[in-house]
């Protein structure tokens, strides 16, 4: 089965069951939310290979409030024409600084402290450049759904500081056209709608 459906069901039956315990339902009717919540944790663990079913629901029980997408800030900056990414530790692979919003930070102040925090360099965000629809890793042991914004970053003069995100290992400038092995987490389909429109000034942002 494409991963794709089951992922979709799985969402889907985790944001019913939230929704119907969040507004406060009769015992027999939290039960049942209760139990579809159970089976997208199987569903979900099943799903991923394996996965211990009970961290998937404590996971999700640790939602609360209505379900609504995660959202991924992610920042887009330049020195010198080469495009900023950082390398991350657990797969060594390439992706543009930034992380999840936290409950209480303004979309601009999420994605300039990632940007701090993950390479070390100060930056304003001057423009949003993409909201876009994606699983933040394309994993099945993350089963939420999330939007991910790209913001363009303009980089404070100087050096950096040091880098604070233990799962950061590198921190690098690469031209557009000869970039590294990107990370599931900066998605090429993203990086080339985001890198278009940082390339023009004028273009509004893209969005699903």
């Amino acid at each position: 089965m494409p991963e794709a459906r089951w992922l979709d069901w799985v969402r889907r039956l985790q944001a019913i069951a939230q929704n119907g315990l969040h507004y406060d339902p009769p015992p027999f009717d939290r039960e049942r939310f209760e139990h579809v919540r159970a089976v997208a944790a199987e569903m979900a663990a099943a799903g991923a290979g394996g996965d211990a079913p009970e961290e998937l629901l404590a996971a999700f029980a640790a939602e609360t409030g209505h379900a609504t997408p995660k959202l991924d800030v992610r920042a887009v900056a330049f020195r010198e024409g080469r495009l900023l990414l950082v390398c991350g530790l657990d797969d060594d692979r390439w992706t543009l600084p930034g992380g999840w919003a936290e409950v209480g930070e303004s979309p601009r102040a999420a994605v300039e402290k990632e940007l701090r925090e993950e390479s070390g360099y100060a930056g304003r965000a001057v423009r949003l450049l993409a909201l876009l629809e994606r699983d933040l890793r394309e994993r099945p042991r993350f089963p939420m759904y999330a939007w991910k914004a790209y913001f363009l970053c303009e980089l404070d003069a100087g050096e950096p500081a040091p880098v604070h995100a233990a799962e950061v290992t590198e921190v690098g400038f690469f031209a557009p056209g000869a970039l590294p092995e990107l990370s599931e987490r900066t998605p090429r389909a993203h990086l080339d709608a985001a890198l278009a429109r940082a390339r023009e000034p004028s273009a509004p942002a893209a969005f699903d």
